[in-house]
């Protein structure tokens, strides 16, 4: 009696992985010196997928489900091991279960500032993060490309290489895109998205579907935040002509405390455009269509009538040019009378 009890041990009449916590990918059932009972059951549960090797080569697949192990439920391994269809004996296969739950909440970023060539600004250092959700959906191709033979292969050991594999795939984009980094980066969703489209290919490579992938944040250099921060406020990104318009009105209450301030600003603006001219656009640009700001060179000139409202407007804003000694008092009298008449 204690032969036979023995011998049965050395088979094995039931096969199913129950796990036992969560980060678990594969896992291999232990199988030491013994062999699968002909028409053992097999459970697969939700979640899970079973896949039968048979000397390095991948045989049957299981979906979630129970199955008796036979010649009809198992026609690849069958067929590796040329059994008859009436074989009924014991045998040797590596059974691996897979888990396909999505693993959610997982982390990437650049753990050290990458570089990349933008076409606006040249070489540009960022640092980016986000997280990402995958799961597993072809047990073969992970197990040729990523798991292997080992006894377990857990979420954390696939980490870092998923990580550095997005990283790389960000790189890539921007080199692919065309579009400037300071664009991307005002619109971290759009960005997330295009780069959810280009990994999602490498991911099917390693047998994961990427079902998810979010751009927290992307973070700028110092002196490029400042531009973004400029132009935002303008709202003309792309816009060189008014974004140089803007930063010359920005500069002329400064530039006119300081003796000789107003001369050296106009030295440095450039050969090819007048100082006034650029003073000019610059007022003009701050004040709305049909109102052009009085200067010496420029005639005032507008067409058309005015609503009270505008009227009103247009001479508190020329009034603020009076108080940061831009226009004289005499000039501001001029206009005011000439808006008037608009108003008749």
């Amino acid at each position: 009696m204690a032969l036979m009890d023995f011998i049965k041990k050395q088979f094995i009449d039931i096969l199913q992985w129950t796990e036992d916590g969560d980060g678990t990918l594969a896992w291999r059932f232990p199988m030491a010196e013994m062999e699968i009972q002909n028409g053992a059951s097999l459970t697969v549960r939700e979640s899970q997928v079973a896949m039968f090797v048979n000397e390095g080569k991948v045989a049957d697949v299981f979906q979630p489900g129970m199955y008796k192990l036979t010649t009809q439920t198992l026609p690849v391994l069958t067929y590796l091991k040329n059994w008859d269809k009436l074989f009924e004996s014991p045998f040797k296969s590596d059974v691996y279960f897979f888990s396909t739950r999505t693993q959610l909440d997982q982390k990437w970023g650049t753990p050290n500032p990458i570089t990349i060539r933008d076409k606006e600004f040249g070489i540009v250092r960022l640092r980016a993060f986000g997280i990402y959700a995958y799961h597993l959906v072809d047990p073969q191709a992970f197990y040729q490309k990523i798991s292997g033979t080992r006894d377990r292969y857990d979420r954390e050991e696939l980490a870092g290489q998923l990580r550095n594999t997005l990283v790389a795939g960000m790189t890539d984009l921007f080199a692919e895109s065309g579009v400037p980094f300071i664009d991307m980066a005002a619109n971290q969703e759009e960005f997330g998205r295009a780069m959810f489209a280009k990994m999602q290919p490498v991911f099917a490579e390693y047998g994961l579907a990427l079902d998810s992938l979010v751009v927290q944040n992307v973070s700028l250099p110092e002196e490029l935040q400042k531009i973004l921060d400029q132009k935002i406020g303008m709202n003309m990104i792309g816009d060189m002509q008014r974004y140089t318009q803007y930063q010359v009105a920005n500069s002329i209450p400064d530039a006119a405390k300081n003796e000789g301030g107003m001369a050296a600003m106009g030295v440095g603006l450039g050969a090819g455009v007048g100082f006034g001219q650029v003073v000019g656009q610059a007022m003009a640009a701050a004040l709305p269509q049909g109102g052009a700001a009085p200067a010496a060179t420029a005639p005032a000139a507008t067409a058309g009538s005015l609503s009270p409202d505008e009227v009103v407007a247009t001479l508190e804003k020329l009034h603020g040019l009076v108080e940061k000694g831009i226009l004289s008092q005499a000039e501001f009298d001029a206009k005011k009378a000439e808006l008037l008449k608009k108003l008749t």
